[in-house]
């Protein structure tokens, strides 16, 4: 018998939390007409290192540079400015394009300098502007520049489609003239990001996930996968949460997976209108944090991670006190999740905030749906954990 006081007879939590769904920020509000997709500040430094290389090798400036995303596809950037530093010692300069997403970075200049060195391979280091890494939980070394793996393998491809990094070496180094100013917008401080903003993008596009169209073509998924009489919708908070849903569960057709972004509530509401009545949430620990914090609307402008829900978790599951009180005070999910790991209790707090979860969404929805989740890697295609009810979905 489960005598634990936070538990309610069926297992869920005894009192849920205030369930609350954030407005948009004004800005993001008006938008009458369709959003345009931009660049990441990743695709951005891949380009700018490209344009610098192809100034290295040949001698001469580059006023186009082409580059391949993670997808395969290839796209073409103007290059601002391109010149050589000193014998063997090339910068070039991309401007950031980030579309109609209200960006911070959109219009800055992203500078690559790539040197010749003695040894083969690329080295990539993080120069003015670019943000140093000083606490744990971003999957990134501490002390190290804040460029996100994928930004590193696509300055790597762009680097070494032009030099042959077996045979001869190059030092690479980012670089944002305003970065550091830049950064004050953002949330980098707080994440322990010094100095500068982060080199960021998974897929190399910018899409406006922060907007009401966003949240339009979210509740028009919804609609569509309703229409043609979906057993289910599986909400995935990007794209490779996405990929990893499909994989997990594949006798679902393609319709029922909504790439939902910061708009579970908005989903879950068309849900409802629609008597869709089953609803499966996969995602990462942040985004998870926040629902089972009974966040609807997780845009981090509206909303922040509560450390202590994961704290009250890992007691929830008999996790040692002393690891929750790290977690209470974990720099951010992630760091949680990595404790959890470092202590060897995953899944079983993953399952429980699983369990939260999905209690926030049936307790929104009025219990008109039945929801489950699962909480995915940070490949978003390894499920450690997940919650599924009577006849659920999820394996």
């Amino acid at each position: 018998m489960d005598e634990r006081p936070d538990r309610a007879p069926d297992g869920g939590p005894a009192r849920g939390p205030e369930l609350r769904e954030p407005d948009l920020p004004r800005t993001a509000k008006q938008r009458p007409k369709a959003l345009r997709t931009g660049w990441t500040t990743g695709t951005c430094a891949s380009a700018a290192a490209r344009a610098a290389a192809l100034h290295l090798v040949t001698g001469e400036p580059q006023p186009w540079v082409e580059v391949a995303l993670p997808s395969g596809r290839r796209v073409t950037f103007a290059v601002e400015r391109s010149a050589e530093l000193r014998p063997g010692r090339t910068e070039a300069v991309v401007v950031k394009d980030a579309g109609d997403d209200p960006d911070v970075t959109h219009g800055s200049h992203l500078t690559a300098t790539v040197s010749w060195r003695d040894e083969p391979g690329i080295e990539l280091h993080g120069g003015v502007g670019v943000g140093v890494v000083t606490r744990p939980g971003l999957g990134l070394e501490v002390g190290g520049p804040a460029i996100n793996p994928v930004p590193r393998a696509m300055i790597s491809r762009a680097v070494g489609e032009v030099v042959d990094v077996a045979a001869r070496g190059v030092d690479v180094t980012i670089s944002v003239p305003d970065g550091e100013k830049r950064a004050r917008k953002t949330t980098n401080a707080r994440l322990g990001i010094i100095g500068g903003i982060s080199i960021l993008g998974t897929t190399g596009i910018v899409r406006p996930f922060s907007t009401a169209s966003w949240r339009a073509s979210v509740e028009q998924a919804v609609s569509v996968a309703a229409a043609q009489g979906a057993p289910a919708v599986v909400l995935c908070t990007g794209g490779r949460t996405e990929k990893g849903a499909m994989e997990l569960l594949p006798a679902l057709p393609e319709v029922c997976f909504v790439e939902v972004g910061d708009f579970t509530g908005a989903a879950l509401r068309r849900a409802v209108e629609h008597g869709v009545g089953r609803v499966v949430f996969v995602g990462m620990v942040g985004k998870l944090t926040k629902l089972a914090s009974g966040v609807l609307m997780t845009h981090y402008t509206r909303s922040k991670v509560d450390t202590s829900v994961l704290a009250d978790v890992t007691r929830a599951v008999g996790g040692p006190e002393s690891v929750a009180a790290e977690v209470a005070v974990a720099n951010t999910a992630r760091h949680a999740y990595e404790l959890w790991d470092a202590a060897g209790l995953l899944p079983a707090p993953g399952a429980e905030l699983c369990h939260r979860v999905a209690d926030v969404l049936e307790r929104f929805t009025d219990r008109r749906v039945t929801a489950e989740a699962a909480l995915v890697d940070f490949t978003g295609r390894t499920v450690i954990a997940l919650h599924s009810g009577d006849g659920g979905l999820l394996p």
